[in-house]
């Protein structure tokens, strides 16, 4: 069974899965997006000579080093070559479905799922209104990950000047209300193929944010049913093959923060030891073999 990695050279959770899948099935193939070339016409798609067409399947693990509207080309590409029958995991149609924040925020708002009150716009008198209506709020990039280009605002701040500043670089701004987190940790809680794995907590280091870019940690946490059931809700929109949701616990009860596009390994490693990787490879080659 030959099965390719999408991700980036060097990169580690990239690394970890391509050595799992070479352990697994003898042949490691790491494949970066950059180099590769979608023929149309002949409908196949080439990485450095090799026709990935020919092979039983792809898994996304990253789609390049940071995330950015380009990337969405990219997933196109290999959305063309899963609709000419490369299996391919999660599907493109699915990550295409989350990996912009606001097209994720929608899918959840839509299916009822507990957020923290969130505003779009493009209009800095709106944004202004609304950081003074939460009181203290974040802005987050449409495409971004652990936390880069995140601002937290709060009424004190010079808000105005911070919006049209921050809107230089990011002219659709999504602002999130900042809530505040119990025991200052949030949760991810991740699922393969739609079941439930486990959970690890993300803890506050000495910033507002609890992502390991900002000096959080991660510990081992064992959630009630109900936050399971809400995750397990959340994730079950998009239909990824595998994810992480980030939760919050709050004293009005758990939110959801989002879904993530392609799911996290080190978390799960540090505070489960469980090798994410394996555990990716082995559901793949189950079902390329049914």
């Amino acid at each position: 069974m030959k099965i390719g990695v999408i991700g980036t050279h060097n990169g580690w959770s990239s690394e970890l899965l391509a050595d799992s899948v070479a352990q697994k099935t003898g042949t490691r193939l790491l494949i970066d997006m950059e180099d590769v070339r979608l023929d149309m016409d002949k409908r196949n798609l080439w990485y450095k000579g090799q026709n990935l067409q020919e092979l039983d399947g792809l898994i996304i693990k990253k789609i390049g080093t940071r995330y950015a509207p380009a990337l969405l080309n990219r997933l196109e590409m290999l959305r063309f070559a899963n609709q000419c029958g490369l299996p391919v995991f999660s599907t493109p149609q699915a990550i295409i479905s989350v990996l912009n924040k606001l097209t994720c925020t929608v899918t959840l708002q839509l299916a009822g799922i507990p957020m923290p009150a969130t505003t779009i716009t493009e209009n800095i008198d709106e944004a202004e209104a609304a950081v003074e209506e939460y009181g203290t709020a974040i802005c987050k990039p449409l495409y971004s990950s652990k936390g880069r280009g995140m601002i937290f605002l709060s009424r004190s701040d010079e808000v105005r000047n911070k919006l049209k500043e921050y809107a230089r670089s990011f002219p659709v701004i999504y602002i999130q209300q900042a809530i505040e987190l119990k025991e200052n940790k949030d949760l991810g809680v991740v699922f393969l193929n739609g079941e439930y794995i486990t959970t690890y907590a993300r803890c506050k280091g000495d910033s507002w944010n609890t992502t390991t870019a900002f000096g959080g940690h991660y510990e081992p946490f064992d959630p009630p049913q109900e936050i399971i059931d809400l995750a397990h809700k959340a994730q079950a929109a998009f239909g990824l093959h595998f994810t992480c949701v980030d939760v919050a616990l709050t004293d009005d009860g758990p939110k959801i923060f989002e879904v993530s596009a392609f799911g996290g390994f080190r978390g799960i490693l540090q505070a489960r030891g469980i090798n994410a990787a394996d555990l990716y490879t082995d559901m793949v080659r189950k079902e390329l073999m049914t």
